[in-house]
């Protein structure tokens, strides 16, 4: 049986994109792909009107390759891997498809990109919500940006001026309005003042008047990029405010010595990802103050090793959020194992009840593999993974993401008999852990296994 194909469902007039050619047979037109979905279908026979549909294409993202599903009842070949009835797989240029499930009485097509009209290139757009380019000063869109540093916070140019000679005349240090941490830099942002500028330029209703922005350029005073000197203190005959000690002070060890170290005006504050509040940067205490795995600061650690407790004036996480590996314990298998496949976590877990085990023990004994260097660590979605072991101080999602790592090793090195008997049945996925669509269809996910390395795709 030789099968015809023929796009459905497409305008005429849409720009051809791809073509699947049949390079073998002149006798046979080309099938040419228009729309980003177009499903191919088939002559039953050469004296037959009626169509068969047999796979679906649909462009990538990339332009430049394709996924075909197969929407038949039967097996179909690319590139000689055989796809089953909703299975499907990436194809590229140069691809051979076959309708079937094998070479015999079956045309072989070839998956052809065409190219681009246009090869000119293309300005990127980016996307910015409009809230997230505010000032959070006078709360309207940014005029003559300017973005103080450590913190990278934005801001106009007028409103940091003027907070910025108040925060000189009144204080010690200038602190970013935004977190409260210690400014040490203010440069002006050329990049972002052109976003600000597009932003305008879309929404008219969002500009300043005449007036305002007159008003705001009298203020401004950073024509370059600036180090933010400490201001002198001056003399005041009345009581500091609440407010304005809270203001001052920072951090617990600003203006009082603890555990032997005070702040002073030149110290650079870290905020904490957990709770908000802030710690001074020290590079010489034994003491981590940032998470090895995401390089986020955290002050759970530190402020329990200066003995400093939770207070109404600072807030302090608890050190739950950041601690040692082994000091961690576990309970359940994270969200993220298994590339978030729910079927491949509960195969895991029921693996871990036939071995009469906890989820704790498995991973006491996987964390101890770790730190003898028995595990490749290519994979591990860590930033200095190499330089992780059971002492880490990690947060407590990295510690998910360690432990989703370590418990694809756990199902990597178990033997079938050890699998539930639906489980130990099953052939493996094609793309491994790197397969799509085992998030979004359980049926697949449950017939194939996708706790292995991928075969195809990009992954490979």
């Amino acid at each position: 049986m030789v099968e015809v194909g023929e796009g459905s469902g497409v305008k005429p007039t849409a720009e051809i994109w791809a073509k699947l050619a049949v390079p073998l047979d002149p006798g046979y037109s080309d099938i040419e792909i228009r729309s980003d979905e177009t499903v191919v279908c088939s002559e039953v026979s050469s004296s037959s009107v009626e169509k068969r549909e047999w796979c679906k294409i649909s462009r990538n993202l990339d332009l430049v390759s394709a996924t075909i599903r197969n929407e038949s009842s039967y097996t179909i070949l690319a590139d000689d891997a055989a796809i089953q009835n909703e299975e499907t797989a990436i194809i590229k240029c140069g691809s051979e498809i076959i309708p079937g499930p094998d070479r015999e009485g079956y045309l072989s097509y070839r998956f052809e990109v065409m190219p681009f009209p246009d090869s000119s290139p293309k300005q990127i757009k980016i996307c910015v919500d409009v809230e997230h380019a505010k000032c959070s000063i006078c709360l309207s869109i940014w005029h003559d940006v300017v973005t103080a540093a450590p913190c990278l916070h934005n801001f106009c140019n007028g409103c940091f001026s003027e907070w910025l000679r108040r925060s000189q005349e009144k204080h010690v240090c200038v602190l970013c309005p935004q977190c409260r941490a210690v400014v040490q830099f203010v440069g002006r942002n050329h990049f972002l003042q052109n976003i600000a500028e597009n932003i305008l330029q879309a929404d008219s209703s969002l500009k300043r008047s005449n007036e305002e922005v007159a008003h705001l350029d009298s203020y401004a005073s950073i024509q370059s990029n600036l180090v933010v000197k400490a201001g002198k203190r001056q003399t005041r005959k009345r009581i500091h405010s609440l407010v304005e000690e809270e203001t001052e002070l920072p951090c617990p060890q600003c203006g009082t010595e603890i555990g032997g170290f005070r702040c002073n005006h030149d110290t650079v504050h870290l905020q904490c990802q957990a709770c908000g509040g802030m710690m001074p940067s020290r590079v010489n205490t034994f003491v981590p103050q940032h998470c090895v795995g995401c390089d986020r600061a955290f002050c759970g650690a530190y402020w329990h090793a200066q003995r400093v407790s939770v207070s109404d004036s600072h807030p302090i996480c608890s050190r739950e959020n950041f601690k040692p590996i082994s000091e961690r314990s576990i309970s359940r298998i994270p969200f993220l194992a298994h590339e978030k496949n729910r079927v491949e976590q509960d195969v895991t877990e029921k693996c871990i009840r036939r071995m009469g085990r906890t989820l704790q023990d498995v991973m006491t004994e996987w964390i101890a593999k770790l730190n003898n260097r028995e595990i490749d660590r290519t994979r591990m979605p860590l930033n200095h993974a190499e330089m992780i072991t059971a002492e880490t101080h990690l947060c407590n999602d990295c510690y998910e993401k360690l432990i989703s790592f370590l418990l694809y090793w756990f199902r990597i090195s178990m033997p079938k008999h050890f699998l539930p008997p639906d489980a130990s049945k099953r052939e493996n996925c094609w793309y491994g852990y790197s397969c799509r669509t085992q998030h979004h269809n359980v049926e697949h996910a449950r017939k194939r296994n996708h706790v292995c390395r991928p075969t195809q795709g990009n992954n490979v």
